[in-house]
């Protein structure tokens, strides 16, 4: 009984204990929201702001303007950080507006003159104008509307070379240009990536972190036999809003870098092999990556996030490109080119008719060239399993003796062996189309390959077909092509060898990137 009664004594103990107790004493609810907490923080930093009459300094503590300029420039990036990507589209579209507004005021004020009327009339024909010009922009970069530039461009002087705007040490793989065409970025063999000015051509380079760095962003560690890691860059890739630069190489990784502070941001492992190719989807932060490992992966620079891989190809993945649509074109060594759909987990397969391709680029959504080892280029449709029309040899190995015909163009169709240089092991690999390029959303084409000539081409009205303009000298392997917006200049970017091996060498090649200008009527 006596146990008993302890018992139920040290019961009433405890209830009455937690009776007492309530949640208002514990810190823990006594806390107020993260929304209270900065509502209060606002009030307090409201009431204790100081007039600049009451200041130590009175008026000339900010007497030299420096200081109050730098205090400004701070809020603004303040400002600019803590906005959302909603805040960012709604403030650059305004930008925008407001840039095209003061283009159509001036172009009003050349052509009217003296004439003037109501404000209400100036006012509805300025943003007539300005509807029109967004409009005729909108259906140009999403690819409705073909600007017709091959007719208006005209070939080079002969004193009119390609200029050599950045050098590296060994062969340039790969090319990029900004959004704006005033940039450019580079990267060879030798694992340099480097930024440069179009104009100018003042570069600046890339500096890989430290181990330690890069394990903290993502690397992981070699694999197989390969006991130190690769910096060998094979593909470049800019994003629309000139922010990020990707690189990817032998190491199997997709390395992201800020292209403004040229610092290394993130790497993506994944890839079981070489990373060979990379584009960025226009307008996004979506990231296309192929491989040798056969596989398409895509990735959110901006979350710095895995999305999802897209398997089919049955061998490496060679180029890969992008326009505004969810789809990615891709060439493989399984000499097949594959269309992917990426919103309905789709693909349309291209196969070669009798060699392997080498290079595949959008022309539009629906129009797309190939190039291939034997020389050819082909133009292909959506809507056809087989190529529109075929360029056969269209970088043909030529003597020197024999270099053009008496039109003074390259001519089109096989060559015969006796024009070929029989001295030479690697004159097959020369004549292979290994880059091409478009003007986007334009009918102007350009191919490159390791014969000493740049080619330029013409697609066709209601694509019927690649018509030849004309050509330019430049020795060496044209491992990546870059055309301007505008279509006023090309950028390549030469090697003594080819992009993805040694089956080739050109020792009077100079390593580095060459800018050739053109003029339009």
């Amino acid at each position: 009984m006596k146990n008993r009664k302890q018992r139920q004594n040290k019961k009433a103990n405890s209830t009455s204990n937690t009776k007492r107790f309530s949640t208002n004493q514990d810190p823990f609810f006594k806390r107020d929201s993260k929304r209270r907490r900065k509502e209060k923080d606002f009030e307090d930093a409201e009431d204790e702001v100081i007039d600049s009459e009451e200041s130590e300094g009175g008026e000339d503590y900010y007497s030299d303007g420096g200081e109050a300029q730098t205090g400004e420039e701070e809020k603004e990036e303040d400002q600019f950080e803590r906005e959302t990507a909603d805040e960012r589209r709604l403030r650059l579209a305004k930008q925008h507006l407001e840039r095209i507004r003061s283009i159509t005021e001036t172009k009003r004020d050349e052509g009217e003159g003296s004439e003037s009327g109501s404000e209400e009339e100036e006012r509805g024909g300025r943003d007539a104008l300005v509807a029109k010009i967004l409009q005729q922009q909108q259906l140009e970069e999403s690819g409705r509307i073909r600007r017709l530039i091959a007719s208006k461009i005209q070939e080079p002087e002969a004193d009119e070379e390609p200029r050599v705007l950045v050098k590296h040490r060994q062969s340039v793989t790969a090319v990029a240009l900004s959004h704006d065409d005033l940039k450019g970025f580079s990267a060879s063999k030798d694992g340099m990536i480097m930024h440069w000015d179009v104009e100018s051509g003042r570069g600046e380079k890339y500096l890989w972190p430290s181990e330690e760095v890069l394990k903290s962003h993502g690397v992981k560690d070699p694999q197989g036999r390969a006991m130190k890691r690769s910096k060998q860059v094979l593909a470049l890739a800019v994003s629309t809003d000139g922010r990020y630069l990707a690189s990817g190489g032998l190491d199997r990784h997709v390395h992201l870098w800020d292209a403004r502070t040229r610092q290394h941001i993130q790497a993506f492992p994944g890839h079981r092999g070489p990373v060979s190719c990379l584009s960025f989807r226009q307008g996004t932060a979506e990231l296309f990556s192929g491989s040798f490992d056969r596989m398409v992966k895509i990735w959110n620079t901006e979350d710095r996030a895995y999305i999802t891989t897209l398997f089919g190809h049955q061998s490496e993945v060679l180029t890969i490109d992008c326009l505004r649509k969810e789809r990615a074109l891709t060439v493989g060594r399984d000499r097949t080119m594959r269309l992917w759909k990426v919103p309905e987990e789709s693909q349309l397969i291209f196969r070669a008719p009798a060699s392997s391709l080498e290079y595949g680029c959008f022309v539009s959504d629906d129009i797309f060239l190939s190039g291939s080892d034997d020389g050819s280029i082909e133009l292909w449709s959506i809507l056809r399993k087989k190529p529109i029309s075929i360029v056969k040899n269209a970088h043909p190995l030529l003597s020197i003796d024999n270099k053009a015909n008496d039109s003074g163009r390259i001519p089109n169709g096989h060559m015969v062996d006796n024009d070929r240089k029989a001295d030479n092991p690697c004159s097959t690999a020369q004549s292979w189309v290994g880059s091409l390029a478009v003007c986007l959303n334009s009918d102007l084409a350009a191919s490159g390959a390791g014969n000493g000539f740049v080619r330029l081409w013409a697609i066709e009205s209601e694509n019927r077909g690649i018509r030849p303009l004309f050509h330019f000298p430049l020795t060496g392997f044209l491992n990546s092509l870059a055309f301007a917006k505008s279509g006023q200049f090309l950028i390549a970017g030469i090697g003594q060898e080819p992009r993805l091996g040694r089956w080739g060498r050109i020792v009077n090649a100079r390593n580095g990137v060459a800018l050739q200008s053109f003029k339009l009527s």
